[in-house]
C-alpha cells in the first residue's frame, strides 16, 4: 500500500500502481466507498449553499465526479500568474462548465520580494503558497457566493488537517472534505474505472509527489538550483524568462550552458 506520497519518491511506483489498480482495488469496493461518500456529501450539504474546490490535480478530479454525483456543480479554482502554460492549456481543455477561477495576483515581481518562497524546502514555507493562493481565493468565492459550506478534496493520508469527521471552519469559511479517509490506491482506482483524464504534471518528474502546483511552489527539489533543473525540463521558457529577474535563475542558465543552448 502508498503510504504519504512524499515518503514514497519514485514517481514510477505511483503509475505502476495505477497500471495495476484492479489487482488492488475491485470494483465493487470502489461502488461501495462512493455510494458511502455520496450520502456523507447529502448529510452535509442537504439544505445549504455549497460549492467544492477544483484544482485540476487527482484528488480533485475525483471530488468532482462524487459532488457532481450529490448534485453540486458549482466550483472555484485559485490560480496565479506563475502557472505551467502546459497545465493552464489543460484546465482550459477539462475545466468543470461551472468553475469560476479566482486569480490570488501573485506573480513574477511577488516572487522578487519574496525569494525564500522560492521552491519550498520545509513544510512551513510551502504553506505559505497554500495560505496565499488556495485559502485566498477559498475565503473570496465563498464570501462572494455566500457558502454555507465549501468541499475539499484534502485526505489524511497526505497529512492534511480535515477536523473532526472531516469538517472544520476557519477564517469564516468552512470546509468539508468527503475523501479525507480515502486511500491513494481509492483514488486511483476511480480514476482508472471511470476512465478519468489526468493533467501532463503526474507525468513529470515527481508528478505524483509534488501535485498541482505554481511553478516556484515545487516542493521535494533538494535544492533552488535542482528546483530550476526541474522546471526547466518541464518548460525552459519559464527559466529564460525567471533569468530576467532572479540571479538563481540567471545562475542557472549560465552554470550549465543552457542559456547558450536556447
Amino acid at each position: 500500500m502508498l503510504g504519504k506520497k512524499q515518503a514514497v519518491r519514485d514517481n514510477r511506483v505511483w503509475i505502476k500502481t495505477l497500471e495495476n489498480i484492479e489487482s488492488i482495488i475491485t470494483k465493487n469496493h470502489l461502488e461501495r466507498l462512493i455510494s458511502r461518500t455520496v450520502e456523507s456529501i447529502y448529510g452535509e450539504t442537504r439544505g445549504k449553499n455549497a460549492a467544492y474546490g477544483w484544482s485540476g490535480g487527482k484528488d480533485s478530479i475525483v471530488l468532482q465526479a462524487v459532488c457532481n454525483m450529490a448534485g453540486i456543480y458549482e466550483c472555484v479554482l485559485a490560480v496565479t500568474s506563475l502557472e505551467y502554460p502546459a497545465f493552464m492549456a489543460w484546465i482550459t481543455n477539462h475545466k468543470p462548465k461551472n468553475l469560476e477561477v479566482i486569480n490570488t495576483g501573485l506573480d513574477m515581481g511577488y516572487l522578487v520580494k519574496h525569494p525564500e518562497l522560492l521552491f519550498p524546502q520545509t513544510s512551513a514555507v510551502a504553506a505559505k503558497w497554500f495560505k496565499s493562493v488556495q485559502h485566498k481565493a477559498q475565503k473570496i468565492y465563498s464570501k462572494k457566493r455566500n457558502l454555507d459550506i465549501l468541499l475539499l478534496g484534502r485526505r489524511r493520508i497526505d497529512g492534511n488537517h480535515t477536523g473532526n469527521n472531516g469538517k472544520y471552519t476557519a477564517e469564516n469559511v468552512t470546509r468539508y472534505s468527503p475523501l479525507a479517509n480515502w486511500s491513494h490506491e481509492e483514488v486511483l482506482a476511480f480514476i482508472h474505472y471511470f476512465k478519468m483524464e489526468l493533467p501532463p504534471i503526474y507525468k513529470w518528474e515527481n508528478g505524483f509527489i509534488c501535485g498541482t502546483h505554481q511553478w516556484p511552489a515545487r516542493q521535494w527539489t533538494g535544492s533552488i538550483q535542482n528546483g530550476w533543473r526541474e522546471v526547466f525540463n518541464i518548460d525552459k521558457l519559464i527559466v529564460i524568462e525567471a533569468a530576467r529577474h532572479i540571479h538563481s535563475a540567471k545562475q542557472f542558465l549560465g552554470g550549465t550552458n543552457h542559456a547558450k543552448r536556447t
